[in-house]
């Protein structure tokens, strides 16, 4: 068995295994599962002991409480010297995770990789990311503004991602947001913009996802409206 196999063997089941891939999916994840305070997991997705599936809920308190997160992990061939990438399965509305993709910007998967982090501590390092957004350091830009702009509209956008994609509560009724309910994906929520605005524009004949599409990239939300122009959307729109 090399070096790494018994690395991730030690980390996720505290146990050697006979490294072949009909055994593989036997490995114990006790160790994970008597974790009662992060409640971290870590499955394998086929028959790789080099490709997992680490999971955790949402952080109390904040936008991502309630929902349930899953990570890819990808174990490189010079683990633990090199850092495991990892990026998230679940569509995640932060500024340090890519939107469309799932990348994650976060120091510990790149330059500040040490040995001595493992699986489990790097997903708690994740779960803790989603507590405190870095948008000084976005791997999603238009998040990134949306949360300096405003930080009210963007927890509520988050919230509903969290809803429809990792199995949230959604918005407090409180709120009288009117989003949706799980099974109806509003874009405009989505997009963390309001209805008024999009509706405004649509009825001036622009396609619906156009306008969304033009609104998003102007950042057209809380103190922005006022000093974006109706002229300057259509110039957008028109492009």
């Amino acid at each position: 068995m090399d070096a790494r196999l018994r690395r991730v063997n030690k980390e996720i089941s505290g146990t050697d295994l006979i490294p072949y891939p009909q055994n593989m999916r036997l490995i114990d994840v006790e160790d994970c599962k008597n974790d009662k305070t992060s409640q971290i997991k870590i499955e394998l997705i086929d028959e790789s002991p080099f490709h997992l599936k680490g999971s955790f809920p949402g952080p109390e308190g904040t936008p991502y409480e309630g929902g349930h997160f899953e990570v890819d992990i990808v174990i490189p061939e010079s683990y633990p010297f090199q850092p495991v990438k990892m990026k998230f399965i679940t569509k995640v509305y932060h500024p340090n995770v890519s939107s469309a993709s799932g990348a994650i910007c976060l120091d510990i998967l790149k330059d500040a990789w040490s040995p001595v982090l493992t699986l489990k501590s790097t997903l708690i390092s994740l779960q803790s990311l989603l507590c405190s957004p870095e948008p000084n350091d976005p791997q999603d830009a238009e998040v990134a503004k949306h949360y300096m702009t405003s930080k009210t509209s963007f927890e509520d956008t988050a919230t509903y991602w969290t809803q429809i994609y990792a199995g949230g509560p959604g918005p407090k009724e409180k709120k009288g947001k009117g989003v949706g309910s799980k099974d109806t994906r509003d874009e405009v929520a989505i997009a963390g913009l309001e209805k008024a605005h999009v509706d405004r524009f649509e009825t001036l004949g622009f396609q619906r996802t156009k306008v969304i599409d033009a609104l998003r990239r102007l950042n057209y939300r809380g103190p922005n409206v006022a000093q974006i122009s109706d002229d300057r959307v259509v110039e957008e729109l028109l492009k």
